[in-house]
């Protein structure tokens, strides 16, 4: 069980493409970031972040502790790293003594930049990240299967497994490596063991998931190579997605933002996430909405699509735990 509440940590869900009415939504922390490691302990006034690819330095003096800060080397663990076909995988694990809100976690990297892509903790569910949020979407959908669009090792899948004892998962991760890294690092196998009427996983592009009368939502967090998928940037897309939603369905989404890092440095994120808003919109209109998450404005964001909830019905039909 989660080891503190959520609280009232304010964010803000938008419409997209509305002036800035905002309206307050109480929910959590913000999204994972990239990782970033320091050369060896530093001093308590220079911090010097070196992320995972670019290797560049540079000089940060705060002193409050964020996930946007590093973690000295000597407190993490790299317990497997190697190629697949399609990712570059790296499980870490961050030692206890680390000041730092990963502190006792153990990391999933599937690219150069060290964005972490999955997240678990030895003793909590919850983990103060983007994921905690996609595990809030059951409460609002009609009955029936929920779709993991990229599914890493797990992460969402196992809270909302754990969360809401009714919901059936159907799972999809294009790259078998990364489902066996889940099994082997992440507790995966024993969450198969455990439901397995509930959890159902599929080896294959996401985007042809589907299910026999349609899903009842769709989670989506489609990342290479440090970057939202193009074709999350094709209106097509989003149109052959909401033909496989059933009547009242909806669809939540990882739109990354400021914070993810590319390999590509053409790929910035903040004009990834726009045009895969743009091209969301063009096919569910207004009924669109971005949660902004993170200490900045824009930094990582979370889209959702279907008519604005009522936001005390949302935060009442919650699990207690995520409320």
């Amino acid at each position: 069980m989660r080891s503190t509440p959520l609280g009232l940590a304010s964010h803000q869900i938008r419409p997209f493409t509305l002036p800035p009415v905002q309206v307050s939504l109480h929910f959590l922390p913000r999204a994972p970031l990239n990782l970033k490691l320091y050369p060896k302990t530093p001093s308590p006034s220079r911090f010097h972040p070196i992320t995972a690819k670019a290797q560049h330095t540079h000089l940060s003096t705060h002193q409050t502790r964020t996930q946007d800060d590093g973690i000295p080397v000597d407190l993490v663990k790299i317990l497997v790293k190697f190629k697949s076909r399609h990712n570059y995988i790296r499980v870490l694990d961050v030692s206890r003594k680390a000041d730092h809100p990963f502190a006792g976690s153990r990391l999933l990297l599937l690219d150069g930049p060290g964005n972490i892509h999955s997240i678990s903790f030895l003793l909590k569910s919850f983990t103060d990240t983007y994921f905690d949020v996609l595990a809030t979407l059951p409460a609002i959908l009609p009955p029936g299967p929920l779709g993991i669009l990229g599914f890493g090792a797990g992460s969402a899948a196992r809270l909302i497994l754990e969360t809401y004892p009714q919901v059936v998962v159907h799972g999809w991760e294009l790259d078998p490596s990364v489902i066996e890294v889940g099994r082997e690092y992440f507790g995966l196998s024993k969450l198969e063991k455990e439901h397995p009427h509930r959890l159902f996983i599929y080896i294959g592009n996401a985007l042809n998931a589907s299910v026999r009368n349609g899903f009842s939502g769709i989670l989506v967090d489609l990342f290479c190579k440090g970057s939202l998928i193009p074709e999350l940037q094709d209106p097509g897309t989003w149109e052959k997605l909401r033909k496989r939603l059933r009547k009242g369905g909806r669809i939540m989404v990882n739109v990354g933002g400021s914070c993810v890092e590319a390999e590509d440095s053409r790929r910035d994120g903040k004009v990834v996430m726009e045009e895969s808003l743009k091209a969301m919109h063009k096919v569910f209109g207004d009924q669109v909405f971005v949660l902004n998450l993170g200490n900045r404005k824009e930094d990582s964001s979370i889209a959702l699509t279907g008519e604005l909830p009522d936001l005390d019905e949302w935060k009442k039909a919650l699990p207690r735990s995520l409320r």
